[in-house]
């Protein structure tokens, strides 16, 4: 026996509530990266970890059929609510991939640039030796 129209119309108003809840962090997280501050990241507070966890045990919840029963004006606001929550899911997604890649990118250019000072000079004839090291030059016992 499938649950009341009430109970699922009001399982549908609280999966909107979490989606515009969810988006709206969603929004301050894109700020906040594009503004270069990553501690200002929303997404991250336990409260909003909660709230995703719960949209996805509500979302998984709510059957196909409960959602075509509801009134036209709540399946569009459902619709609406969760395309937008995904759209901003996918460009928060987006730029953290992006920025993910350019800190990596920093990261390998400083390594590369630490191994390539370390590297002991060429020098371009072939029958020169390589300098001795300090240590060498006073103490010839290795």
């Amino acid at each position: 026996m499938s649950p009341p129209a009430d109970i699922e119309q009001e399982r549908i108003e609280r999966l909107i509530q979490m989606a515009e809840r969810l988006a709206s962090a969603l929004e301050t997280d894109i700020a906040a990266l594009k503004a270069g501050n990553p501690r200002g990241l929303r997404t991250l507070e336990p409260e909003m970890l909660k709230l995703s966890a719960l949209y996805s045990r509500e979302a998984a919840g709510l059957n196909a059929a409960a959602a075509k029963a509801a009134p036209a004006d709540l399946r569009k606001r459902l619709s609406e609510a969760t395309a937008r929550f995904r759209d901003l899911l996918a460009a928060q997604t987006r730029l953290l991939t992006r920025l993910r890649g350019a800190s990596e990118g920093m990261i390998r250019a400083v390594a590369e640039e630490i191994e390539r000072q370390g590297a002991p000079l060429r020098t371009y004839g072939g029958g020169q030796s390589q300098r001795a090291s300090g240590a060498m030059l006073y103490n010839s016992v290795v």
